[in-house]
């Protein structure tokens, strides 16, 4: 098999890691031998924004107002990431870029720089339900109403136009997924879509 690329978009709490981590799993189960490179820029952007120089603190006071981080950290974020270990050979899973339109323009630099055609997993879920998910979880950047609100309303302002781009796009495959199923269904969903 040659080597895939997946996007996982959708609103904050819609199960973006946890969908990619069970593809990931079928996907080694179908082909024990596959590598993959798997980036989630959420875990990299909290690690960023603990840093103490200048630019770190700048970030941090985003990501406590729960505000979105510029699109130039967002690119440099990921790009860092896949230019320092990213090999080729490896099936690639990438979990919370593109939440921008700009950005995902970008992105579609670097997938023709590496010859990837890419499958996009929309999480589709509704405003209501990703804040009540959110709140559910109880994760530190997820009890702040007013922080919550303003996530989904960037969501909505900036991210819902980068994947109106996949969806046009001739270098993407969209799948649009119902998210509001239980965490096995939309996994299965998933593998029907893309035909395993």
């Amino acid at each position: 098999m040659s080597p895939l690329t997946f996007v996982f978009v959708g609103r904050s709490g819609c199960g973006k890691g946890t969908q990619s981590e069970l593809l990931q799993k079928h996907l080694k189960e179908k082909e024990p031998s596959s590598e993959i490179f798997y980036l989630e820029t959420g875990s990299h952007f909290r690690e960023f924004v603990s840093g103490e120089k200048y630019s770190n603190k700048l970030s941090d006071k985003i990501y406590k107002s729960g505000g979105r981080q510029p699109d130039f950290l967002a690119v440099w974020m990921w790009a860092n990431v896949i230019l320092d270990g990213f090999k080729g050979t490896e099936h690639l899973f990438l979990d919370g870029i593109c939440r921008s339109l700009p950005e995902a323009m970008t992105f579609t630099t670097a997938m023709e720089f590496y010859n990837r055609e890419v499958c996009v997993i929309y999480l589709n879920v509704s405003r209501e339900w990703s804040e009540a998910r959110l709140f559910s979880r109880g994760r530190m950047d997820d009890i702040n109403k007013t922080e919550v609100k303003k996530r989904l309303d960037w969501f909505d302002k900036d991210a819902a136009p980068a994947i109106d781009y996949f969806n046009i796009h001739s270098k993407y495959t969209l799948l649009t997924i119902n998210g509001e199923q239980s965490i096995e269904d939309v996994h299965k969903e998933i593998i029907q879509k893309l035909g395993w």
